[in-house]
């Protein structure tokens, strides 16, 4: 590929010639040797701007496209839930074969399947509060390996007050 540089140099060359010559001799030798080889004008000029630069391919520069500055925009993160299923390692759950299903069986996006703790007998895991109810109940009579997830919310945790955070101390 020809350097913009030589594409730059040529048009600017092509500007003088057109400008200062005389090009009626030209544009007739142009016409007659397009009809003698019984092609356009423009495949003859291709031609003959080729036989200048044989073997290299002028094209003009890229065109240059202007940067859009786009403005990043926060989306409020997404409330979880927390959820119990009756279904852990006894069953023979493992953690893909549990994600994919979530992903085919209820549409949540995959990336909002949070904090999945596969017990011996059921599975915690995270997903966005806002699940639709005939979802969730559709996701209580599903199975894998033969058993029902049977999902179930957990209640979330209220903060502890201060007054017990000391309950759980040893004493000396």
């Amino acid at each position: 590929m020809v350097e913009i540089n030589t594409f730059e140099i040529i048009v600017s060359r092509l500007r003088t010639i057109i400008k200062h010559r005389h090009l009626d001799g030209k544009r007739n030798a142009v016409l007659i040797l397009a009809n003698e080889l019984e092609v356009t004008p423009l495949d003859c000029a291709a031609a003959l701007l080729s036989l200048q630069f044989e073997g290299e391919i002028v094209s003009p520069p890229p065109p240059e496209i202007p940067s859009i500055s786009i403005e990043s925009i926060e989306l409020p993160p997404i409330v979880m839930q927390r959820y119990r299923l009756d279904i852990g390692k006894k069953q023979r759950v493992d953690f893909d074969s549990l994600h994919q299903l979530l992903i085919e069986e209820s549409g949540v996006d995959r990336n909002n399947i949070q904090n999945v703790s596969i017990r011996s007998d059921y599975t915690l895991l995270e997903l966005p509060d806002e699940m639709p109810t005939d979802i969730f109940l559709h996701l209580k009579s599903i199975e894998i390996n033969g058993h029902k997830l049977n999902i179930k919310r957990l209640k979330t945790r209220k903060e502890t007050p201060s007054t017990n955070r000391n309950i759980f101390r040893r004493r000396r």
